[in-house]
C-alpha cells in the first residue's frame, strides 16, 4: 500500500491526449471495394502523424472483424472527428463511429533498431 495521493502517483506520468475512433463495420460487399481506399487513408494519416495506431477487434474465437478501433493524434475533439468523417468507410456510410479522448498514463514500448542493416523491430 502506498502513502502517495492520487496527484502524487499521476504528476509524472505522460497525460498525452488521444482521440480514439471505435468503428462498428456494416457487412456489405461494397466494404472490400473500399477497403483499399481506406487502407490508403489510413497510412496517409500515418506518414502524417495523425495516426498513432489503428486495427480490427475479433470477437473470442472469430476470424471475422466486429469492428475497429483507429487511435488519432489531433489537437481537439473537432480536428479528431474531420479526421474521422474523411475515412472512405464512414464517408460512403459503411461504418458508424464513436469518437472518445483518451488519456494515456502508463505504458511501455521495445524497439531494437539494428544499425548494421537498417532494421527496426517492435518486440512483441
Amino acid at each position: 500500500m502506498t502513502d502517495k495521493t492520487p496527484d502524487q502517483l499521476t504528476a509524472n506520468m505522460l497525460r498525452k491526449e488521444f482521440y480514439v475512433v471505435t468503428t462498428t463495420p456494416a457487412r456489405s460487399p461494397e466494404i472490400a471495394k473500399l477497403l483499399p481506399e481506406h487502407l490508403d487513408y489510413q497510412v496517409r494519416l500515418e506518414r502524417e502523424g495523425k495516426l498513432f495506431g489503428a486495427g480490427p477487434f475479433y470477437e473470442e474465437g472469430d476470424d471475422v472483424p466486429s469492428g475497429g478501433m483507429i487511435i488519432l493524434r489531433a489537437q481537439s475533439a473537432a480536428e479528431a472527428r474531420e479526421i474521422a468523417d474523411a475515412d472512405p468507410f464512414h464517408k460512403a456510410g459503411l461504418r458508424t463511429y464513436t469518437l472518445r479522448k483518451w488519456m494515456m498514463n502508463e505504458g511501455a514500448i521495445t524497439l531494437t533498431i539494428r544499425f548494421s542493416d537498417q532494421s527496426v523491430v517492435i518486440a512483441d
